[in-house]
């Protein structure tokens, strides 16, 4: 390994060490201002998390998480910030939900039809803000914010029993109706209670590959990098930013919508009031952890489901739950911190090897001309 392929691999993970580190740091110094043992909390997650139901669940989480991320990291690639995951993966839950419990198919095309409704509902929503920006040139932040608020009242308005919505007799609750059981995808069963590993956590791995691949083993890819890094010598070279900038939102649509198939087809079989939400937000923390690797990603997602199951116990110990929120928050910070301080060092390193470079060959010049 040379001496630059070390520069670069300290100062790509100096990042995600630091931020890690230092939101560790943070989250004790807050503990200890609040008059609570910085320390328990944690071996407290770290006993939780060795029972093996705990286990299933922040595994499954993980998938949640990584999918979500990746619709994230996508739009990262193309300096885009699409905020509207959460909501991509809500609407594209709640359709292909409906589609799910209206019709009955043999088992892998029920399961097809709902993963392809689901795709094209997210890209679809997702597709908006892209047409937004390349026709009237409006931020992805602003619009994606505004078809947050919109997919909220949209979902609300759509499970309404005089709509689409069941409510079930004797329960508040409102659902789609339940999917019939050739939709759903099959799982782990861990046994003796343990739980089902949800199969759809396995797609979520293999589309990483796939992220992967494509984007740095393809033209497509080469051109989607470019195109973020600078639009404007993109064009020069021939790729259409626009196309690109649109293109990049429907995938990113496109694998919001699949985030919420883990939790439907492995899990609830339906989509109601109690639906998880706030996924879309978290995984951008993840995103920017992971530094929109694929790998990177994987472990981010790791850690935040870690968080968020581990700590099912907290409050039983005179805890607050809302440790692991702190911590989030927390970690989110230090990422854009320590980012860009590593940024930062990265550049003064780079202009110090050329200047010894610089250096190295005037020297190399003059000896040569003593030589003459």
């Amino acid at each position: 390994m040379t001496k630059i392929d070390k520069d670069k691999l300290i100062i790509g993970a100096a990042g995600p060490v630091l931020a890690l580190v230092s939101s560790f740091v943070l989250t004790v110094l807050v503990l200890l201002v609040t008059g609570l043992d910085p320390i328990e909390p944690i071996r407290l997650m770290l006993d939780n998390a060795a029972y093996s139901d705990i286990q299933v669940l922040i595994v499954n989480q993980t998938g949640i998480y990584y999918l979500a991320s990746l619709a994230v990291a996508i739009g990262f690639q193309m300096n885009l910030f699409n905020i509207g995951v959460d909501g991509q993966y809500r609407l594209a839950a709640m359709v292909s939900a409906l589609v799910g419990a209206s019709v009955s198919l043999p088992g892998p095309l029920h399961i097809l039809l709902i993963v392809l409704v689901a795709m094209l509902t997210g890209a679809f929503w997702a597709g908006i803000a892209g047409i937004l920006k390349t026709t009237r040139g409006v931020s992805e932040v602003v619009s994606t914010i505004m078809l947050n608020s919109i997919t909220t009242a949209l979902v609300a308005w759509l499970i309404l029993p005089k709509n689409f919505g069941v409510q079930p007799e004797g329960s508040n609750n409102l659902t789609t109706g339940d999917i019939a059981e050739s939709g759903w995808f099959p799982g782990i069963d861990m046994g003796e209670g343990n739980g089902v590993i949800y199969g759809f956590t396995f797609v979520a791995l293999a589309l990483g590959v796939v992220y992967w691949f494509v984007l740095n083993r393809s033209r497509f890819g080469f051109d989607l990098r470019a195109t973020g890094a600078s639009e404007s010598a993109a064009q020069a070279s021939g790729v259409d930013a626009k196309k690109m900038v649109l293109t990049s939102m429907l995938i990113s649509g496109g694998l919001a919508g699949l985030s919420g198939m883990p939790t439907l087809l492995g899990e609830t079989h339906t989509y109601s009031l109690d639906f998880p939400v706030g996924v879309g937000f978290t995984a951008i923390a993840i995103a920017l952890l992971g530094r929109n690797h694929p790998v990177g990603i994987l472990f981010a997602s790791l850690l935040f489901a870690f968080l968020e199951k581990a700590s099912s116990t907290l409050d039983t110990e005179g805890y607050p739950k809302e440790i692991t929120e702190i911590m989030k928050g927390i970690i989110v910070i230090a990422v854009v911190v320590s980012y860009e301080l590593v940024r930062r060092y990265g550049l003064r390193r780079q202009q110090q090897k050329v200047g010894e470079q610089l250096a190295a060959g005037a020297a190399l010049t003059t000896d040569k001309e003593v030589a003459a």
